[in-house]
């Protein structure tokens, strides 16, 4: 269990400040189709770029926090 914002922050430390959809499954490491399917139902929340979706890490860091 990932305990306060600096363990979940000391884990994303070695990724860029937004992530991908791939990155995103990696960390959780959960399959593509429940990323994406937590990317629909915006319990991860998410920026469309045309067709391309991207995760600022900060996203990222609140959902861990409210779902850990």
């Amino acid at each position: 269990n990932i305990q306060g914002n600096e363990g979940v922050v000391a884990i994303l430390e070695i990724y860029k400040d937004v992530l991908t959809v791939k990155e995103v499954q990696a960390i959780l490491k959960i399959g593509r189709n429940s990323t994406y399917r937590l990317i629909k139902d915006n319990k991860i929340k998410h920026i469309c770029v045309g067709k391309k979706i991207i995760i600022p890490k900060q996203y990222l860091i609140e959902f861990l926090q409210t779902n850990t």
